[in-house]
């Protein structure tokens, strides 16, 4: 029987901070609103965690880590704790769901892919870290043998962003519990409804004390956080800058850190595409999620002798695309998250008329719609990969197309950038397009769709990041590696 709304509890107003196992209160006098962009109005609220609850929340992981039970369980002990959470955030799914659009406003017909992919994730971590190798002997040269053990990294923070929550804490939380760390989330304080909903599971299942840590603030005393010389490991998702600075407050520790960072991804449409077979996945790779995806695929590069079919077959596409309000069932679009990200768009689409691109359909406001922070889907052609917006992270459903002459030029065009996240190939012949694949220096690259995959490496080239998050790459980086050498004729 579905849910109905009346149905549902929703913790909408955050008091407390989950800090040692339990909700505790923090001394903040700070109210970090949430409002549902769809509509402008209040959907709940958090207090700011001080410096003093970031102390706090370090010290109950580190004290977890050091003399409590969890880096000493075995893999298979520890992964149980995951498929029990993940089969929370199932039951919990209509909760998650309603939470996920009144503060990201996600369309209520994918919303509930949200929760599906953070118990999807956490499923496969556990599945992985069964077969990962955490210890193995290795033989040496002078006939001895070396033991190499994979160890837990010990504290991590993970800093997830604002666009997708609850999945992203997932690809962190997940690996990390996994390898034996304990682990502090801090939450975006535009979206950490969803996410605090984790601190409630942890309590249900028994996760043991301090191995979960949750606390919301915004960027400075978020910095206090990182800088805290008891973390371990930092594992951050969110624009390139805040990545540089998290890399120069850890530089002085040699801290560890995953850097997933942003993008400016160019799917590449090679002559022999067939649009009818591969339109969807074409228009989709740029506004879906309204854009608000580091690895979109904003830059659309196509052969200058299909281009103007291929500029009329997308436009029609984004004009028919349903922009609402992310509660109907209808609407196959919702809002950009909150209002600062939608000026930003707006100032990006007038800098690409003003640059002289030309602006195919969308850049308005859609009838209609008199609140709420929405945006067409915008396309622009004629734009010359210098342009501000072919090379800047915009953010939103604002999409670049450009002419190459040949492979060769669209290959160049494609790596002419500072980032080297995602991209795409759109082709009749999938080996061609794998071969076209191979010269891109980005990290993810996807034949005729995006796959995104709990079990697939996920991460970018150049300021796009550094690490990797999901597959055993993602396990791996939470882990330290030691090796132990015993004497030839000893050990095994």
């Amino acid at each position: 029987m579905m849910s109905t709304m009346n149905d549902l509890h929703l913790s909408t107003e955050r008091r407390e901070v989950f800090v040692g196992g339990q909700w505790v209160p923090t001394r903040s006098t700070r109210t970090l609103t949430v409002t549902d962009p769809s509509r402008e109005t209040r959907a709940g609220s958090a207090l700011e965690a001080t410096p003093e609850d970031m102390d706090s929340a370090v010290a109950a992981a580190r004290k977890a880590f050091d003399r409590g039970p969890w880096p000493r369980l075995s893999p298979e002990e520890r992964v149980e704790y995951l498929d029990r959470m993940a089969d929370e955030i199932d039951r919990r799914s209509p909760e998650l769901t309603e939470l996920t659009i009144m503060e990201r406003g996600v369309p209520r017909t994918q919303a509930p892919g949200y929760a599906t992919m953070a118990a999807t994730t956490l499923r496969e971590v556990a599945k992985l870290a069964r077969s990962f190798p955490f210890l193995e002997s290795r033989h040496r040269l002078d006939g001895g043998v070396s033991r190499v053990a994979r160890e837990p990294a010990g504290v991590a923070v993970g800093v997830a962003p604002w666009n997708g929550p609850l999945p992203t804490a997932a690809m962190k939380l997940g690996p990390a519990l996994a390898a034996g760390c304990t682990f502090v989330l801090k939450p975006s304080p535009t979206t950490p409804l969803a996410t605090y909903v984790l601190g409630d599971i942890a309590q249900e299942i028994g996760l043991p004390e301090g191995v979960l840590n949750i606390v919301v603030a915004d960027r400075e005393v978020s910095e206090h956080l990182v800088a805290n010389r008891d973390v371990d490991k930092i594992t951050f998702t969110g624009s390139s800058a805040t990545g540089k600075r998290i890399l120069a407050v850890c530089a002085d520790r040699v801290g560890r850190v995953t850097l997933e960072l942003g993008g400016k991804s160019a799917v590449i449409v090679l002559d022999d595409a067939d649009l009818d077979a591969t339109l969807p996945a074409l228009v989709q790779g740029g506004v879906r999620s309204t854009g608000q995806a580091c690895w979109a695929n904003t830059r659309m590069l196509v052969p200058a002798a299909r281009q103007s079919e291929i500029v009329e077959a997308v436009a029609e596409h984004y004009r028919a695309i349903k922009v609402g309000d992310a509660h109907d069932e209808a609407t196959e679009m919702g809002p950009i998250a909150f209002e600062a990200q939608l000026r930003k768009v707006e100032r990006y689409i007038e800098i690409g008329k003003s640059e002289g691109a030309r602006l195919v359909t969308g850049g308005r406001r859609p009838e209609g719609l008199d609140r709420g922070w929405f945006i067409e889907p915008t396309l622009f052609d004629q734009v010359d990969n210098g342009m501000r917006i072919a090379r800047e992270e915009i953010f939103g459903p604002v999409v670049s197309v450009i002419a190459y002459a040949s492979i060769e030029d669209a290959v160049e065009i494609a790596n002419d950038s500072s980032y080297g996240l995602g991209g795409g190939i759109i082709t009749s012949d999938p080996e061609r397009g794998y071969a076209v694949a191979r010269k891109l220096r980005t990290g993810m690259v996807g034949i005729n769709g995006m796959y995104l995959d709990p079990g697939v490496p996920f991460g970018g080239f150049k300021e796009s990041g550094l690490g990797r998050e999901n597959g055993t790459e993602g396990l791996l980086s939470f882990t330290e590696t030691k090796a132990i050498s015993f004497p030839a004729g000893a050990g095994g």
